[in-house]
């Protein structure tokens, strides 16, 4: 694990300030606080901070080949490296070391730009190979590490692993990008590629870019996608007997490290199938590490030692205060943009309980996405059979009225509860989904902004981000195509980004067995009721693991990693949040709607509507206008 940052001359062979460099590079020490050092030649600056995990005494970057013609600075791990190396000394190629970034270089040395598909890992990383006269850029599949770029008006190219490595450049421009804007206040982040600012960018998830001295500016090029083929012949027993296999593998590239490895366990059925896995590839006791986020987190503690126990893990286990309330400003700081994922800050708490222990942990992060574990699938398919059978004609009237009429309606069936899930009804299949993702539905996004912003937005509406995926998604399958637009959005915009800067931020090593994409690819095969049978979503991962895991764990209920929004908003935080929302900083923007602001507050600390959700969004945000010292003009 690492970061990375450099410059890049478009047009010529200028020299970049070193103690530019070097401020780039050590804003972003947290993610490397093991070493630091700089490669500057005409035209070019690399520069890297190192956490050391993998080939400790041999792996120092900047990396050059033995001419000194290609250089690399990287960010990850490339699980496959031995065999790679093995690969790639058959071909003629001499390693110095044993690390996996050297196979990164002797890998683009034989196959060039298509390097990338021959590693499994998470990775971001920048190659610079003189004689080609070109900077290479390249992110995993599942977008596990980040990677953001700029174009200056001088002409060079900026790019690091964090935002604020961009931001410590002086050419680069604070300026907000109006429907980023309106894209954070629809998912709660900002999804790929765009950034909060115009000026950055994100490497959306398998891509590439190559930029070429005296060329364009960098376009991306896609070398992956995830395809929902759903024709894999086989049977579901042979399925669960394969797919625990394929865990187990995946568990086991991922537990390579010279350094204490571990553990996160959540409660949940995701992360605990992988630590059962590691405890059957390990030889000895695996350590893990939960924590319970105030008193409602005590089950998820309580879970995880039940889990613990059965395989004689070590099991570490803490305590966070629920009333963290000045944790905003902490988090803000890492993530550079706004960002309102709920389970932030249990995350947080928990990546700094574990580096007490380890350095490298395992997780199951992406269970939601892969196996189908969102509640919110399941409600999204009865919405489905229910389209299937009323035209819109009349299923707009009829639930667009109900969405209008109820707040909460005690008295209909489970699923057809609440305003929104009334509201998803009337739309089509698109509409619908993304009304049930969005923080603010599009009602409440057009009353909260200002008329002299909403002209700014030039009408872009938020749901543009599911229209541009859902025409690459290759699937007419309800199930399918929702898990395709969460793995192209909230997985790499939302909780990769929560786990990497969570993790990064205590100098900790996170690994997703669940998300190799080799697995991934297997499981996009499979049938969708192999994932979500009846009301059971997991279904393949529950059946596989029921031998091995309690089945209170398996099949737990109710959220977890929440953030307790009626506390801080209606208790002892309500000053503060009234002071914070309707204050000089939201209000300096121009974005916000000053009578809208005070009726979200009114109404919320009054009791008539619940909008904590609505006004967390509207804390981070002004969190992360005070600390990108942002200017009033955002369009």
């Amino acid at each position: 694990m690492s970061g990375i940052v450099g410059l890049f001359d478009l047009q010529g062979l200028r020299d970049f300030d070193c103690t530019l460099v070097r401020e780039m590079n050590e804003s972003q020490r947290h993610r490397g606080p093991n070493d630091g050092r700089l490669h500057l030649e005409p035209g070019l600056a690399l520069g890297h901070r190192r956490l050391s995990v993998v080939g400790i005494a041999t792996g120092q970057q900047p990396l050059l080949n033995e001419e000194g013609s290609v250089a690399l600075v990287f960010d990850g791990e490339i699980y496959n490296y031995q065999a790679l190396a093995s690969e790639l000394a058959a071909l003629g190629h001499v390693f110095r070391s044993g690390s996996d970034t050297e196979v990164i270089l002797h890998a683009w040395e034989a196959w060039g730009e298509a390097c990338v598909g021959h590693f499994r890992g998470m990775f971001a990383f920048a190659l610079w190979d003189r004689a080609r006269q070109t900077l290479f850029l390249a992110r995993d599949r599942l977008g596990a590490k980040p990677l953001y770029y700029a174009a200056l008006g001088d002409g060079s190219v900026i790019f690091g692993s964090e935002l604020k490595a961009l931001m410590r450049h002086p050419g680069f421009v604070r300026k907000l990008d109006s429907r980023a804007v309106e894209e954070f206040f629809a998912f709660g982040y900002v999804p790929d590629p765009r950034t909060i600012f115009l000026s950055a960018w994100k490497l959306p998830p398998g891509h590439t870019v190559s930029v070429r001295r005296g060329g364009p500016l960098p376009v991306p090029r896609e070398y992956w996608d995830i395809r929902f083929s759903l024709d894999n012949p086989i049977g579901f027993e042979e399925a669960a007997a394969e797919f625990g296999g394929r865990l187990r593998e995946a568990v086991r590239l991922r537990m390579a490290a010279e350094t204490p490895l571990g553990a996160l366990l959540t409660g949940d059925a995701d992360s605990s199938a992988v630590f059962a896995a590691m405890a059957g590839v390990s030889e000895k006791p695996v350590d893990a590490c939960s924590i319970a986020f105030g008193k409602a987190g005590a089950k998820e503690a309580a879970l995880a030692d039940t889990v613990a126990r059965r395989y004689c893990g070590n099991h570490f286990s803490g305590t966070a205060r629920a009333d963290d309330f000045d944790l905003l400003d902490t988090l803000s700081g890492l993530y550079d943009e706004p960002f309102a994922d709920n389970a932030t800050m249990p995350f947080y708490r928990l990546c700094a309980l574990a580096r007490e222990r380890m350095t490298v942990a395992l997780s199951g992060v992406g269970g939601d996405e892969i196996l189908a574990g969102h509640r919110r699938y399941r409600l999204h398919l009865a919405g489905e059979r229910l389209r299937a059978v009323l035209p819109a004609g009349v299923r707009q009237p009829i639930f667009g009225l109900l969405g209008g009429l109820y707040s909460v309606t005690g008295w209909a069936p489970r699923i057809f509860r609440g305003r929104a899930v009334f509201q998803a009804f009337a739309k089509d299949t698109v509409e619908a989904y993304f009304h049930s993702v969005s923080l603010l539905d599009d009602d409440m996004r057009r009353r909260l902004f200002s008329p002299s912003f909403r002209r700014d937005l030039a009408g872009y509406e938020a749901i543009e981000v599911f229209r541009r995926h859902i025409r690459r998604a290759q699937t007419s399958d309800p199930l399918a195509l929702v898990q395709y637009l969460d793995i192209k959005t909230s997985l790499a915009g939302c909780v990769n980004t929560r786990v990497d800067r969570a993790s990064m931020a205590h100098s900790l090593e996170v690994r997703a067995p669940l998300l190799d994409h080799m697995l991934v690819e297997w499981l996009a095969a499979l049938p969708s009721a192999f994932k979500l049978r009846g009301r059971e979503g997991r279904f393949l991962l529950k059946k596989t693991m029921a031998a091995q895991l309690p089945r209170n764990v398996l099949y737990r209920s109710g959220k977890r990693f929440t953030v307790p929004f009626d506390h801080w908003l209606r208790g002892s935080f309500k000053g503060r949040v009234r002071e914070i929302i309707l204050g000089d900083t939201l209000a300096a923007t121009g974005i916000f709607d000053a009578g809208y602001l005070q009726h979200l507050v009114d109404t919320h600390l009054l009791g008539v509507r619940d909008h904590g959700v609505s006004l967390y969004a509207l804390l981070t945000f002004e969190a992360f206008l005070r600390h990108a010292g942002q200017a009033a003009s955002s369009a």
